[in-house]
């Protein structure tokens, strides 16, 4: 009693703190209801109540201001937020939630210093830095919108700049240019095109300046002239930018130091990756090919020159396979016909006591009897008449089997004895009916070859077998053909006729057999069978390769050594000769270059002079001395000192603006000037010295301002 007592003052007592609490909870004042029940719950430790009360409003006010915290994060309130979990962590220290909140607050702002330096990353075009920013956010949230759009941006303006980059050209490739050296350094070949077609050349240090050149080309681009250079003399070369050519030995080695490389993903749509890679590796000699078979996706790692090249191979197979629709019908009539006439007669006869099976001890009573009735007339005649007629239409892939079948499936048991183990039974199932295999071909013509296979089975009998089971005796006929029909075209299989004629007899021996009255002594069936086939086959195109999608001209693919090279055709311009030989240089074909003035020769005395018409200041040409008498020239070639000055003296010092000249009969020589530079536009005139009054004039075009220099990009005057 006195324990009733004491329970039901201190229910009095803490009552109240709980009414407070849940009057202020339900006011949405979590924190102050939580607040009086601590107060209450520390003050009596042992009220079970009070404790359980406590920790149900603790739960409910995290709930709460996790919820609050949440809002406040999805608007982007980060102060807000900050505050909710500073409360939450005075409610309950340590709350995971809140541990993982903060936590987010800190990636979130790690991540986004991350996607502000890659902005500022690609609008200074430093791709690396800014992949490896967005990176780092992905990795961390892979659905994270702002960065997934910003790769793609980079993605993008890296494209942009493969693009840009393969498509480079020469800025001054276009120019025309006339270029003559015989058994010339190369370094003076490049150093003459360097100046004429202000282009700058930077060199690998394996490449030999020494190397000879005897090149002779009239009115011919820039591009072209130079491609022609670096072929013949086992070079390769890259374009820095729109006015700087690195040149390089044609190695396989250098050209995978040098040359940039693209990557590129395929996705086949129908054809198989790994012919597709077979392909590349054929053709195109590229090794880097990955097959993805899931994706039925190809990676190719090549140059842009050697890429384009696998572009338009993959395009020849990426096709779609033709199909067609074939319409059949099959058509099969039967009729059987049976007449059974004639008398049964009994097969045997008994001699003895009728209905008795005792032993017979005597010969009384005995007498012949037969089986009752003693004869059986049969008079049936029957008539059956089956027609069969199919008309399915399929549609089928190229060089595709498609089959038809249509009948039943007939089963047949079969059992197996084992030792120690017992009998078991299996089943099987046996096709039977009309069964048809076709396999098409679509020519590019619309035509259709079409391999056929027939087959027409039924149940002939059934066969009991060991142990009750049951097989079955079918009877079959089958074509197997290869038909070329057009688009549209019905053409028929006929001639499957099966006609069987079968007669029995049974009677008496030797009676039954009588013409006209044989019947009254026996009886005959007569039977006739007779089936037919009959199938038409209609093929129509649905889809066939357009040939609109296959290069009808051969395609261009470089060389066996250098698949995807330029080809050496000139557009202009004609090559008297050249030395040496090699591979075809990674160096982008120029437009055609506009047509300029033929060059001219002029003879004193047998002895003809060649050489350009106009040349800039600085610039090399050369001056071709050509004697077509049968005595050798001996003669001194004269040269205005202050506009010009030999680079070359084969034969011998310049002696005051001489040059001693010696071509044998039927020969020539080549002699290398250079205008002077700082030399304004005039003419100067080269003769020989034998007497002749006639000789070469070169016009020295005009130099450029000395006091404003040229820029990178400025056209330089076009040579001659």
């Amino acid at each position: 009693m006195l324990c009733l007592a004491a329970a039901a003052l201190l229910a009095g007592c803490t009552a109240p703190e709980l009414k407070q609490a849940q009057t202020l909870s339900q006011a949405g004042q979590h924190e102050a209801a939580l607040l009086k029940l601590q107060q209450a719950s520390q003050a009596q430790p042992d009220d079970l109540t009070l404790r359980t009360a406590f920790l149900k409003q603790r739960d409910t006010t995290v709930a709460y201001l996790l919820y609050q915290a949440e809002s406040a994060r999805a608007a982007d309130q980060r102060g807000e937020v900050m505050a909710l979990l500073d409360r939450i962590e005075a409610v309950a220290p340590g709350h995971p939630r809140a541990l993982w909140l903060r936590d987010e607050l800190a990636r979130s702002d790690r991540q986004q210093r991350l996607i502000t330096e890659a902005k500022q990353a690609l609008d200074a075009k430093r791709w690396p830095s800014a992949d490896a920013a967005l990176r780092a956010v992905l990795s961390e949230s892979p659905s994270h919108t702002e960065a997934r759009w910003l790769l793609t941006q980079l993605d993008e303006q890296r494209a942009e700049q493969t693009r840009q980059q393969s498509s480079l050209q020469l800025a001054a490739g276009a120019k025309p240019i006339t270029l003559e050296f015989r058994e010339a350094a190369l370094r003076t070949v490049f150093e003459t095109l360097a100046r004429a077609a202000n282009v700058n050349f930077v060199f690998d240090k394996d490449v030999r300046g020494d190397a000879k050149v005897t090149l002779f080309l009239r009115n011919t681009s820039v591009a072209e002239a130079l491609r022609v250079i670096l072929n013949t003399q086992q070079l390769g070369s890259r374009l820095l930018n729109g006015n700087t050519v690195l040149v390089f030995p044609n190695t396989v080695q250098k050209q995978r130091e040098l040359l940039d490389t693209v990557s590129r993903s395929f996705y086949l749509v129908n054809a198989d990756p790994k012919q597709a890679q077979a392909l590349i590796r054929t053709v195109a000699k590229t090794r880097d090919v990955f097959i993805d078979e899931r994706l039925n996706m190809l990676v190719v790692r090549e140059t842009p020159e050697v890429m384009r090249l696998i572009e338009r191979l993959i395009a020849g197979i990426d096709l779609p396979d033709p199909e067609v629709v074939l319409e059949i019908e099959v058509m099969e009539v039967s009729s059987k016909k049976m007449v059974d006439m004639g008398l049964t007669w009994p097969t045997s006869a008994n001699y003895g006591v009728p209905n008795s099976t005792a032993a017979i001890t005597s010969t009384s009573g005995l007498r012949w009897s037969a089986a009752n009735p003693l004869a059986v007339a049969t008079l049936r005649g029957t008539s059956d008449g089956t027609n069969l007629l199919a008309n399915p239409k399929i549609r089928a892939r190229n060089r595709e089997k498609a089959k038809i079948l249509l009948g039943e499936k007939l089963p047949v048991f079969t059992t197996t004895s084992t030792a120690n183990v017992g009998v078991s039974a299996s089943v099987s199932y046996l096709d039977v009916g009309l069964k048809v295999e076709l396999e098409p071909q679509v020519q590019l013509d619309n035509e259709v070859t079409i391999k056929v296979a027939l087959e027409v089975s039924s149940v002939t009998g059934r066969v009991t077998g060991p142990e009750d089971s049951l097989a079955y005796q079918v009877g079959t006929r089958q074509a197997t053909t290869s038909l070329r029909l057009k688009d549209g075209e019905t053409q028929i299989l006929a001639g499957l006729i099966n006609d069987e004629e079968i007669r029995n007899a049974a009677g008496l021996p030797w009676l039954h057999d009588l013409p006209g009255v044989g019947r009254l002594f026996g009886k005959t069936q007569d039977q006739r069978n007779k089936t037919e086939v009959v199938m038409l086959v209609t093929p129509r195109v649905v889809r066939n390769i357009s040939q609109g999608l296959m290069s009808s001209l051969p395609m261009a693919s470089g060389t066996e050594a250098q698949p995807g090279a330029p080809a050496w055709l000139l557009t202009s311009g004609e090559a008297g000769g050249s030395v040496g030989r090699g591979g075809a240089g990674a160096f982008p074909r120029g437009a055609a270059a506009p047509s300029s003035r033929p060059l001219a020769a002029v003879s004193t005395e047998g002895a003809q002079l060649s050489g350009p018409e106009e040349v800039p200041p600085g610039a090399s040409f050369q001056i071709t001395v050509t004697n077509p008498g049968k005595e050798p020239l001996s003669a001194g070639l004269l040269y205005d000192l202050g506009s010009l000055s030999a680079v070359t003296t084969p034969g011998g010092p310049p002696d005051n603006g001489r040059v001693q000249v010696d071509v044998p009969a039927l020969g020539s020589r080549a002699f290398t000037f250079q205008a002077r530079q700082g030399t304004g536009a005039s003419e100067t005139s080269l003769s020989l010295d034998n007497g002749a009054t006639a000789g070469w004039t070169v016009r020295i075009l005009g130099a450029p301002d000395v006091g404003t220099p040229a820029a990178p990009g400025d056209a330089a005057p076009e040579p001659r």
